[in-house]
């Protein structure tokens, strides 16, 4: 039993004893949908009682469309049974919701496989962040951002760490280059840039 064995185990775990529930969500691909989207996630109701499902696990998205966005996203869940309420609800509030908890293909590969190249990620900055681990700290982040510019992959898996290591495209103008540094240096997360790395350009930059 290695450390990369264990990881899989808990993993599996977690869907299993159904702690996590894993979905696809559709939101529309605008300016201000994802911020919408967290503030919903952040409303989530307990669903049976006990702690409200509102940790995030995992939260994958790649834009490959001009009218729609499709996310991979995973929840903490305090009791068996809570997905397909979970999914209910999404859906109810305008996120077009598939419930993934028990699909083998999405628990062993498709979580994997969410990206890709796209040809819509035009002036596309590619972004290794920590952000702090608690409520919060993405709201942060999308609140800052200014109205032009545009999340175009997101990459996100709860490690258990005081911190969450994210993977981020964001669609900068080349005129707001400036502001956009500024902007990184006022958020203050420790981030590395990574738009040149050569296996971006391979498999995520067209």
């Amino acid at each position: 039993m290695n450390f990369d064995r264990l990881r899989f185990v808990a993993e599996r775990a977690e869907v299993g004893e159904e702690r996590e529930a894993l979905f696809a969500v559709t939101i529309p691909e605008r300016h201000g949908s994802l911020r919408d989207f967290c503030q919903l996630l952040g409303n989530l109701p307990a669903f049976g009682g006990g702690k409200a499902p509102r940790s995030v696990t995992e939260f994958n998205y790649r834009i490959s469309d001009d009218t729609q966005a499709h996310v991979f996203l995973g929840l903490s869940t305090s009791s068996p049974g809570q997905s397909p309420k979970i999914a209910a609800f999404l859906s109810k509030h305008g996120f077009a919701t598939l419930d993934l908890t028990h699909d083998e293909l999405a628990k062993e590969h498709l979580r994997h496989l969410v990206g890709g190249h796209s040809s819509l990620a035009h002036n596309e900055r590619l972004l290794r962040f920590e952000f702090p681990e608690r409520p919060g700290a993405l709201m942060r982040f999308l609140l800052a951002m200014r109205e032009g510019w545009n999340i175009s992959l997101f990459h996100y898996r709860n490690q258990g760490a005081d911190y969450g290591r994210i993977l981020m495209g964001l669609q900068v103008p080349r005129a707001d280059r400036a502001a956009f540094t500024q902007f990184l240096t006022e958020l203050g997360y420790p981030h590395v840039d990574e738009t040149r790395n050569p296996a971006y350009r391979l498999f995520l930059r067209r």
